[in-house]
């Protein structure tokens, strides 16, 4: 539409830059307009502008253009309107943040552009390897999880699910129960028949990993066991690899590990507990790009992040399929995610602010 209008007026809109002899860029540097509640104001002409000749036909101008941004911001918030009656999300249940301007939002961290829903589904159904990344206490993160794999399923045929929660020891169990589940519904007691670690709170997991093992796909474990992480702890392997590697990539991963232990955990402790942090990251991968695609790894913001988790290693160790992935971090309101960490940030309330190291 606005479009049409530049066409209509293109004699005018010439003449007037002639007349005013100023490029096009320049001349935006001229012409501040405000939008506010969907309303479009223009803002006085500074004085450079006013002794220019031609002054009326600018002034045409000014208005012509404005109109147009005013008519694109409405149509921009028409998509999001009709792109919210489409889709019913998950109540917020977290108490925090919720009049954050941000709670709700998707950001394309590649653009810096806020997506619409339809437009971010479009980006994840296309990819062969998905990787979200939660905070783990977050209801939020978890209903929404679930929604957007929903969502996915109907839109594309899933391939499988892997999930950090779940240790390698463990897909025996998960093979059993999604055969059990076939045959005769889901067990009683779920969490008994997967021998579900107590260290992730059922109620948090306990909706989406029933969805998961009533699936047709394969659910699939990918973290390490506790005997396998002692046994790395005693004796740290050598990493192979490039990417995953790097001085910037274990400086970084080591001032996370000292953050997470309240920086009471003692430095000759660190390369170890570093070995286990990256063993972790490296066993996702690895279960990650065996799985029949496209897949989707549920774990840790910190696990899916580009620079510093599983991404690394799918790039050491099927680099053809790095390109490949995606990552969307669901992240809290008051929470700064970095630029070059994930393609799409959701951004949710947060939960109850709690000190973990006040009685260490």
């Amino acid at each position: 539409m606005c479009a049409k209008y530049v066409s209509t007026f293109r004699p005018l809109v010439l003449l007037s830059l002639l007349l005013c002899r100023v490029a096009p860029l320049q001349a935006q540097e001229f012409l501040t307009i405000k939008h506010a509640k969907g309303q479009t104001q223009v803002q006085k002409l500074p004085k450079t502008v006013a002794v220019l000749n031609g002054s009326t036909l600018v002034f045409a101008l000014v208005v012509l253009l404005s109109g147009c941004q005013a008519a694109s911001m409405q149509q921009q918030e028409i998509v999001l309107i009709e792109d919210a009656a489409e889709f019913v999300l998950p109540e917020w249940q977290s108490p925090r943040e919720r009049d954050n301007p941000r709670v709700g939002h998707i950001v394309d961290m590649r653009t810096g552009t806020r997506l619409t829903l339809t437009e971010l589904l479009a980006e994840l159904a296309d990819a062969p390897l998905l990787l979200l990344g939660e905070k783990h206490d977050n209801p939020d993160h978890h209903a929404l999880q679930l929604w957007l794999l929903q969502t996915l399923e109907a839109r594309r045929r899933q391939g499988s699910v892997v999930l950090e929660m779940l240790t390698v020891n463990q897909q025996e169990r998960v093979n059993q129960v999604q055969q059990q589940v076939r045959n005769a519904g889901v067990p009683t007691d779920l969490p008994a028949a997967l021998d579900w670690h107590k260290g992730w709170d059922w109620r948090q997991y306990g909706e989406l990993v029933t969805h998961l093992v009533q699936q047709p796909y394969p659910l699939l474990a990918s973290n390490l066991n506790r005997d396998a992480l002692m046994a790395i702890y005693r004796n740290p392997p050598e990493l192979s690899g490039v990417a995953s590697t790097g001085a910037g990539v274990t400086q970084r991963l080591s001032e996370q590990i000292r953050e997470a232990h309240c920086y009471k955990l003692p430095e000759a402790q660190l390369p170890a507990m570093l070995a286990v942090q990256q063993q972790r990251d490296r066993s996702m991968a690895k279960v990650l790009l065996a799985a029949p695609q496209p897949t989707l790894l549920i774990a840790g913001a910190y696990h899916v992040r580009y620079d510093l988790g599983v991404p690394l290693h799918i790039r050491d160790l099927q680099n053809d399929l790095a390109d490949q992935q995606r990552v969307l971090i669901f992240a809290e309101a008051d929470q700064d995610i970095e630029a070059g960490s994930a393609d799409f940030v959701w951004y949710t309330p947060a939960v109850a602010e709690t000190d973990y190291c006040a009685d260490l």
